[in-house]
């Protein structure tokens, strides 16, 4: 009777105060699955590979997506948590929105026939960088949150170097139409030729476009990170 008395105790006290889950473990989680997806999306955009599209727009993002469910489900069941809740909840809605946006940058390209190149490299490249910082940022916060605010900066600083490659981009693009402009005002002007290259700018646009607001999203998970270290610093 004795022997069992700590375990019918534990239980008791089990169901009274429930054991707080392990959220930072939960959030590592969802770095992990955004850092392969950042991987998976710039080696896409550095070959183009369908198969890698696939599993950036379907494999990647499923478990993303379930993780997302997963650890939502804890936090609405969980009697305490080792931060506020909102904040868990910012950081868990954060990080699954840059999947998101990987996944459906892949997707618009596919439907839009927009191949790859060197200014979505790089843009992916710098969201990676930003996803690796989160992940390192996320690990250090249970036990060393005050060293994980330089990767909160880093994350937001992705963010910027994208939007530097995005207006770049862009003005590469209006720069191309107004040389095939002027060859075309010289040769005679060709209306469809005009429009195929004009359809061709708002298609890349489109992608750049879509990739920046990624890298939106990305910078908010950072700011959240930064959020986090403030209040449990």
């Amino acid at each position: 009777m004795s022997e069992k008395s700590p375990t019918v105790a534990k239980r008791v006290v089990n169901r009274i105060f429930p054991r707080m889950p392990d959220f930072y473990n939960l959030m590592n989680d969802q770095c992990d699955i955004l850092v392969t997806t950042m991987e998976a999306f710039t080696s896409y955009m550095r070959s183009g590979d369908p198969e890698l599209g696939k599993q950036i727009a379907s494999v990647l993002e499923k478990e993303g997506d379930e993780l997302k469910r997963r650890n939502m489900s804890i936090l609405n069941q969980a009697f305490a948590t080792p931060m506020d809740r909102e904040e868990i909840y910012r950081a868990i809605e954060g990080i699954d929105h840059v999947i998101n946006y990987a996944k459906t940058t892949v997707r618009e390209m596919e439907l839009l026939g927009v191949a790859p190149d060197s200014n979505t490299l790089e843009m992916a490249q710098h969201l990676q960088e930003g996803a690796l910082a989160l992940q390192s940022g996320f690990r250090k916060i249970s036990s060393a949150p005050t060293d994980a605010e330089e990767d909160a900066g880093a994350a937001r600083k992705a963010e910027r170097r994208v939007e530097k490659c995005y207006r770049k981009a862009v003005s590469e693009l209006f720069e191309a139409e107004a040389q095939h402009a002027a060859l075309q005002e010289k040769d005679g002007v060709n209306g469809s030729d005009i429009l195929r290259c004009v359809t061709e700018i708002l298609k890349r646009r489109e992608i750049y476009r879509h990739m920046s607001n990624g890298a939106d999203r990305l910078a908010h998970a950072g700011q959240t990170l930064h959020d986090i270290i403030v209040k449990i610093a």
